[in-house]
């Protein structure tokens, strides 16, 4: 749906002005926004996968884990596809308020695109170089959006989501390196035409609430706290007149459900270009293994 078919529709749990500055921004943050009876339920939840990859030595279909993940030590990535993992995951995606406010940004029909629970590590846990999502997925059109929830406070050091206002409005880049293999970032060439110094950084205490458009410029900075790490738990949703157009990164049987509404019956096609991925139904690790073997990639030849 367009942004004036969107707010043609009543607000749930957002206000007008919210609404018309995320559509102008392609950002929100919102401070405790989730009540602590399901902040509590997804900490314990974080908490027990995390046991559970005390047993790993590397990363699978469920876990992306850091190179020097152990036991004793557990350093993960990334959870892959939470909603498939446990029911509370799904519920809280598909039955919260974080499906209200997905409704308020989409319109009344919603779908389900994808989940995963970014963890960056406390201590150096990895960067996010600059980027945008939908080049890794592409939709029919942009009605398209990711929610995050902060499980834990989160302050500046703890490597903080950063957005760029308005930059969803601009210049959808080319994720391919200067080879033509995917680097899931912007290249170093095109970052000159990247505003990164008008970056906001979203902070919050816990249960504070991100969203950002499909086409906002995103990333963050390494975890250098010594001690907290920054679980992230992410849903995307789409209008449901945006199909995606590429199969999937992370499979799930909850890929494309309606969440809210009815089924489209007419599909919204956008005549803005969008960059098309890797065919990822051949396999899919994750952003940070992929952004950062190019990063390994580069420092080598460089050092030859």
């Amino acid at each position: 749906m367009t942004p004036e078919q969107v707010l043609a529709h009543s607000p749930t749990v957002l206000t007008e002005a919210q609404r018309e500055a995320y559509f102008r921004d392609g950002y929100l943050l919102l401070e405790c926004f989730v009540p602590d009876d399901w902040l509590a339920t997804l900490r314990g939840l974080s908490e027990r996968f995390i046991e559970e990859s005390r047993s790993l030595t590397e990363s699978n279909g469920k876990f992306d884990l850091e190179p020097d993940h152990s036991a004793d030590e557990p350093r993960l990535r990334r959870l892959v596809q939470p909603v498939a993992l446990h029911p509370d995951y799904w519920r809280f995606a598909s039955e919260s308020c974080i499906t209200d406010l997905a409704q308020d940004l989409l319109g009344p029909d919603v779908m389900f695109h994808h989940s995963k629970l970014n963890f960056k590590w406390s201590g150096g846990g990895e960067e996010v170089k600059w980027h945008q999502d939908i080049q890794y997925w592409p939709h029919t059109n942009y009605s398209v959006l990711t929610i995050g929830v902060y499980l834990e406070d989160v302050d500046e050091s703890m490597g903080p989501m950063g957005v760029i206002p308005g930059a969803h409005e601009g210049e959808l880049f080319d994720l391919y390196d200067g080879n033509g293999c995917w680097a899931g970032a912007i290249d170093e060439t095109d970052l000159a035409r990247v505003p990164a110094e008008n970056a906001v950084y979203l902070q919050g205490p816990a249960g504070s609430v991100t969203v950002h458009h499909c086409r906002m410029i995103h990333g963050s900075k390494p975890n250098t706290h010594p001690a907290r790490s920054r679980p992230l738990l992410l849903n995307s949703f789409s209008s449901a007149d945006a199909l995606p157009v590429t199969p999937y990164n992370y499979d799930s049987i909850h890929n494309g459900e309606l969440v809210r509404g009815q089924r489209a019956r007419w599909i919204h096609f956008d005549p803005r270009p969008c960059l098309q991925p890797p065919d990822w139904s051949k396999g899919y690790t994750s952003i940070f293994a992929i952004q950062q073997a190019e990063e390994n990639e580069r420092q080598a030849a460089a050092a030859e």
